[in-house]
């Protein structure tokens, strides 16, 4: 038998921490964070992360794993969770799966692919150039794929590059052979959603507040601790 979860997502300032940490209160659950920017310590005014309040009051997961210049991919994230997952359900409490990081929930849900892992070097070079040079280049070499991402969505067009100068395969051929059709857990999803409106209203407070609580001298501390590649 499957153990089972509950899946909250949806984008950016639709509400995700606050529903999450209310459920959570409500089942007995602990909550995993499936944000790929939250796994990074000293960064926590501007990533949003749950207040110390809250993390004190819910058990949290998948927070402050590693260091800015260190990487995290979705085979780190999946390893992981796997492992908190089967810790929470055996203390007899239900794992509530939170965040925007599509990319770590379809992994946790459905797996991932067989495709090769990074080449940091390679990806290095991608990143130097422009986002629209790179995007006619993935439609180029891998149309399919090209046609499912948004042009500035960089991470995910650099990844499906990275796959194609490194295999000669696109990097759709991976997914339709996959197909995600396996179900690794037994799960109840939600996926938030709001008005374009009230969403640029609310990412508006949001920033407004990072300011009073000290992003400037978060991301200043963050440049003296020697944190300047992006």
């Amino acid at each position: 038998m499957k153990m089972r979860l509950i899946v909250i997502t949806g984008v950016t300032a639709t509400g995700k921490t606050e529903i999450s940490i209310e459920l959570a209160r409500k089942i007995k659950g602990e909550i995993i964070s499936a944000d790929s920017m939250m796994v990074y310590r000293f960064m926590d005014i501007g990533t949003a992360k749950p207040t110390p309040e809250e993390r004190q009051s819910i058990p949290h997961h998948l927070i402050d794993v590693v260091n800015p210049d260190e990487e995290f991919s979705a085979k780190d994230f999946l390893k992981i969770a796997d492992e908190k997952i089967k810790e929470i359900t055996e203390k007899g409490k239900t794992p509530v799966i939170v965040g925007g990081t599509w990319l770590y929930i379809q992994a946790l849900l459905h797996g991932l692919t067989d495709a090769p892992p990074s080449d940091w070097k390679l990806r290095e070079n991608l990143y130097k150039k422009d986002k629209k040079e790179l995007y006619s280049e993935l439609k180029d070499v891998d149309p399919q794929y090209a046609s499912k991402i948004h042009p500035n969505d960089k991470k995910r067009v650099i990844r499906a590059l990275e796959v194609y100068y490194l295999t000669g395969k696109p990097f759709s051929q991976y997914h339709l052979k996959h197909r995600f059709k396996e179900k690794r857990y037994s799960f109840t999803g939600f996926v938030l959603d709001r008005s374009r409106e009230e969403i640029m209203l609310r990412v508006e407070k949001r920033v407004e507040y990072m300011f009073r609580r000290g992003l400037v001298e978060e991301v200043e501390r963050l440049l003296d601790m020697g944190y300047e590649k992006p």
